[in-house]
């Protein structure tokens, strides 16, 4: 069987793990676009609509982890000849695996190495373009050397603590500040700065400020683990964090905040930080609440310096990140 390439017009998206239908749904109700997908490869979905390709490629899908913006497919009749090809269209290729894993393993040892492993907090991601493949079966898979994300399949794990953290929210802030470095170039919170957290209980999200040397305004109704509760590093009050204005916190570096609230109201007190001027930085979960309002989430993108990412840690929310 003689190897060709047979390029698509269409556009493909994977999902965050097991997260396929909030994809859908923001394709239908954030974008009005309501034909089915043409093809599901395992948690990658195709679209086969040059035009749908062309309307969305400048904006970024929030639960797609990453996307295939020029995909082909690779028809291949051995290992080597598939990594032959595609290392001649370009040197970096992540595998999203759904099908003949140990087949796609193969694949990816013959090409040049990229990192696949869990990451070390903090790591730093370089800005390099990276392709995803992905099988279809033992002689076929489909392909983009394109995409819009810099992590392999667009996606990020930390090796985790599992003494230390008084609870897992920590990775969502080790991801939150990563992604605030790799978009923005923003460096990480360290010592002599100092941020706030709303709703700090029970320390996940400070207890990786202060492992950086950051200090902490800590605010939220119950107290924190009993180990931050004596850091030198955190001040902590006994309040709702959404009720103090900031003039009653004053200057920092960094505003956090991993509240359960409505949208509305996070909307409304980031405005009032924005407004202050008493801080460059915030990061904020935007906690959905049933059906999204992607007018609303649009509210938050429209916020000069912001971004919105999915991030592998969240569930059903969002991530909006205001650095400079």
């Amino acid at each position: 069987m003689a190897t060709s390439i047979q390029h698509l017009h269409g556009i493909a998206f994977l999902a965050f793990p097991e997260q396929s239908e909030l994809l859908l749904s923001e394709i239908k109700n954030r974008f009005g676009y309501n034909e089915s997908p043409s093809k599901f490869y395992g948690e990658l979905v195709y679209f086969d609509s040059k035009d749908f390709a062309n309307s969305i490629k400048g904006t970024k899908v929030y639960w797609a982890r990453t996307t295939m913006l020029n995909p082909f497919i690779l028809h291949f009749d051995s290992i080597g000849d598939a990594a032959s090809e595609l290392k001649k269209i370009q040197r970096n290729w992540a595998p999203y695996q759904y099908t003949c894993f140990r087949r796609a393993q193969f694949i990816q040892e013959k090409l040049p190495y990229i990192n696949l492993k869990d990451r070390k907090f903090p790591v730093q991601i370089p800005q390099n373009p990276i392709g995803l493949y992905t099988l279809i079966d033992e002689h076929t898979l489909i392909a983009s050397a394109e995409t819009n994300s810099y992590l392999p399949a667009g996606t990020l794990h930390f090796i985790e603590d599992h003494e230390n953290p008084p609870s897992r929210a920590y990775l969502k802030i080790q991801e939150s500040l990563t992604m605030a470095n790799l978009l923005n170039g923003t460096d990480l919170p360290k010592a002599g700065e100092k941020c706030f957290e709303a709703g700090a209980c029970p320390g996940g999200w400070t207890w990786v400020l202060v492992g950086l040397g950051a200090e902490v305004y800590a605010v939220d109704r119950a107290e924190l683990a009993s180990e931050l509760m004596s850091n030198p590093l955190v001040k902590f009050q006994a309040h709702d964090a959404f009720t103090l204005k900031p003039e009653d916190i004053g200057p920092v570096d960094w505003v956090f905040s991993d509240v359960i609230c409505y949208p509305e109201r996070l909307l409304e007190w980031i405005k009032k930080w924005l407004d202050s001027g008493m801080t460059r930085n915030m990061i904020c979960t935007i906690k959905m609440q049933g059906e999204i309002n992607w007018s609303l989430i649009q509210q938050f993108a429209d916020i000069p310096d912001s971004k919105i990412v999915h991030l592998n840690y969240n569930k059903h929310e969002l991530t909006w990140i205001h650095t400079k």
